[in-house]
């Protein structure tokens, strides 16, 4: 074979060689991504043994792939290419092979290596002693190591990983892109722990099946679990994971999750599924010949966009009992909800029929009364062209509330909104509002709602709404201590006549509470089924303050209403005289590491606090403290949506050793019969607690949970529960 070279020289260095195959233009990248072209500091012939040899800093290239060395033969006869000395390959996806000597085909493919290193593009490592290119192309590699992590430390320094995986053989196929390893062990600090059949990893990053890192938890009630889990790849866009879950103190239970990604959205679906004798809420233990029950739970959501304007959402939530979520450790959550939303969302327009169901999980609730909605039918249109210089929006609405075992309610109503917003010479920020409504509803059943002024009358009902409100705001600005202040003062009046309320089921309306976020609303209930009549103003302020590293913001404010009539809003909300409560928010930040939310609401009387909520967040990522209080002292009779109460939370971690760290939380009610006669808190009640210590670094994590339950429901018992966790990077363990 003859071979084509151009010498040319290479500034502050001495003159390269480049060269290509007889069938490839001399050029140090090929055109043709099949042709092999090199470049060297210089090229020798053996004519006896019909070989090429390039030496000094030589570079083989292939279309994506490359190969660097200190040395490369080429056999002309053979065909066989030998790389030697500080050989680097990089592959067409990225990956990354370092090792002294290695036989390539002429496809730039690695063969025969000595003391190889193997980094792959996703972060992956594999050292091994040898390696064979076997008949079907794929490389078997003797007494091998792989690892996630890094070897070397911030200043190139070798360094220890904390796991990595061995084995007597591994077989890499470059062309499949993926290592499988055979008597696989994992090891983490040095320490062989478990082994790893059938272990697979991908080259290229994407998911492999395989078997994943076993869950071992201790709770007290199914004693020691061991979760065994495989994970099943079966396309890009698809996979499955199976779980059995072992227990010492129950019978087994099988789980999986399902996930695909579509071409119109994406969905999952993930079950459980056991046998046990079932144990009520009120604590009663069975007998021993008490029969076993099937229980389970699926949780299933996704979210399908049909086109750019429809998209369908939807969540299916489901438990047989009221404790399998709990006795399992697999949610707290005290409701299950399932919904289906289709929307269509324009610029200028927005559709959505929607409904949901409710599944309830508390202690003393009754299902027969936990409300169906469907449907839920919600248009809106905003008009682009301007009425009286403001922007006009249209809205109709209905909905259908059923229950088997109480009160059934539906509605419709149609309004308008319009709003006019101007900013004045002197700098006020001016916006006017009005809005008109007509609504409809029809209920039966109405007494079997236990709260009066909830049930509305029975059979049809109808009632206007007119509002029309101003908002004034006035921005004043200025210097203080280093930094920039902003003081707004703000006035709102709002007016309209006597509304039709009670005539009216309230079924969306009912968990009222004054706070800054509502002051200023136009309608202070929170849904459609309650609107605030008669005229009120609303008066407050705004102030933000703003310097390098700091940020602090404030409100304030109250209103006061014109009507002397009696009003809907119960006591203790804050609003049910004609002077309203004080309430208002202040948040400090100090850059990232400094963070404090205080909200209240005082007594317009007393000055008594009836609503005192601190949040406070101290630390970097590694390193903080969380606390958070709450009371709600209303000053009101026991009602089903405004009970009083009061909760201590509190979290923390504390990184030391660099890696390592020690975390903590806990939830203590604080609520007594006095606040809440229905509570059974003697004023200091744990409910959980929990601490832990975890290891984490840029590959492995593993932490040691325990947590302490004090409250027990039904077969879901207090006491402790111990978990330890694992996520190994690169291998998709948990």
């Amino acid at each position: 074979m003859a071979a084509l070279f151009v010498l040319c020289p290479l500034a502050g260095g001495p003159a390269r060689a480049q060269a290509a195959a007889p069938d490839a233009p001399a050029a140090t990248q090929p055109q043709d991504e099949s042709q092999v072209g090199f470049e060297a500091d210089q090229v020798s012939y053996d004519n006896n043994a019909d070989t090429v040899t390039a030496s000094g800093n030589v570079v083989l290239r292939r279309g994506d792939q490359a190969a660097r060395a200190e040395s490369v033969t080429w056999n002309r006869a053979s065909g066989q290419i030998v790389a030697i000395g500080n050989v680097r390959i990089v592959d067409e996806d990225g990956n990354q092979i370092y090792t002294d000597r290695v036989e390539l085909t002429q496809e730039l493919r690695a063969g025969a290596m000595e003391n190889l290193l193997l980094v792959m593009r996703e972060g992956g490592r594999l050292a091994a002693m040898s390696g064979q290119r076997a008949e079907d192309g794929t490389v078997v590699l003797d007494r091998a190591a792989y690892t996630g992590c890094d070897v070397v430390d911030s200043k190139g320094c070798p360094k220890k990983p904390s796991w990595r995986v061995t084995a007597a053989r591994v077989v890499y196929d470059a062309k499949g892109k993926q290592v499988s390893f055979k008597g696989a062990r994992l090891e983490l600090f040095g320490i062989p722990l478990l082994p790893l059949p059938g272990l697979r990893v991908r080259t290229d990053g994407s998911a492999v099946s395989g078997v994943l890192v076993p869950d071992l938890s201790s709770t007290p009630s199914n004693g020691l679990e061991i979760g065994a889990s495989y994970y099943f790849h079966l396309a890009d866009n698809r996979d499955l994971t199976t779980s059995l879950h072992a227990y010492t103190d129950a019978p087994p239970m099988l789980s999986a999750q399902y996930r695909a990604l579509i071409g119109k959205g994406a969905y999952q679906i993930t079950g459980y599924a056991t046998e046990s004798r079932r144990i009520g809420v009120t604590g009663t233990t069975p007998g021993p010949d008490s029969k076993r029950d099937f229980r389970g739970y699926v949780d299933a959501n996704g979210r399908f966009q049909l086109s750019p304007e429809w998209s369908v959402t939807f969540a299916l939530r489901r438990a047989t009992d009221a404790t399998f979520l709990r006795r399992y450790d697999i949610s707290r959550d005290d409701r299950l909800r399932s919904t289906i939303n289709v929307e269509r969302i324009t610029p200028n327009s927005y559709f959505s029929i929607a409904g949901w169901e409710t599944q309830t999980l508390r202690v003393g609730d009754r299902p027969g009364l936990v409300p169906l909605a469907l449907p839920e039918i919600d248009y809106r249109r905003r008009i682009d062209e301007p009425l009286l210089g403001g922007r006009v929006e249209l809205q109709a609405n209905s909905l259908a509330i059923s229950r088997t075992s109480g009160q059934d309610t539906q509605r419709a109503f149609a309004g308008a909104r319009w709003d006019l917003r101007r900013i004045t010479r002197m700098g006020q920020e001016m916006t006017l509002t009005a809005l008109v409504r007509g609504d409809v509803y029809h209920s039966d059943e109405n007494a079997l709602t236990s709260t009066a002024i909830y049930r509305g009358r029975p059979g049809w009902q109808s009632r206007g709404v007119g509002l029309a409100a101003l908002d004034v705001k006035w921005p004043l600005v200025g210097r203080l201590i280093g930094g920039t202040q902003v003081l707004t003062p703000r006035f709102q009046i709002v007016a309209g006549p006597s509304i039709r309320n009670l005539a009216i089921p309230n079924e969306d309306a009912r968990a009222i509470d004054l706070e800054d976020s509502n002051l200023f609303a136009l309608n202070r209930f929170p849904g459609y089924d309650r609107i605030e009549g008669g005229t009120r103003f609303t008066y407050g302020f705004d102030w933000q303050f703003e310097r390098p590293r700091w940020r602090v913001l404030a409100t304030l404010g109250q209103s006061y209403r014109l009507s002397r009539e009696p009003t809907l809003l119960p006591d203790g909300t804050g609003l049910s005289s004609r002077t309203s409560d004080i309430v208002g928010r202040t948040e400090v930040r100090y850059r990232d590491f400094v963070k404090f939310t205080h909200r209240f609401r005082l007594d317009k009387d007393s000055l008594a606090i009836r609503r005192n909520e601190l949040d406070a967040a101290v630390g970097s990522k590694r390193t903080y403290v969380e606390v958070g209080y709450l009371r709600l002292n209303r000053n009101i009779s026991a009602l089903e949506d405004l009970q009083d109460r009061e909760e201590l939370r509190g979290a923390a971690r504390i990184g030391f050793a660099r890696y390592w760290s020690v975390f903590g939380s806990g939830v203590v009610n604080l609520t007594d019969r006095k606040e809440d006669p229905r509570n059974n808190s003697d004023g200091f009640q744990p409910l959980r607690s929990r601490l832990g210590v975890a290891y984490e670094d840029d590959c492995l994590e593993v932490a040691v949970t325990w947590r302490r339950d004090y409250v027990r429901t039904g077969d879901a018992r207090k006491g402790d529960t111990f978990q330890i966790r694992f996520a190994l990077r690169n291998l998709g363990f948990r």
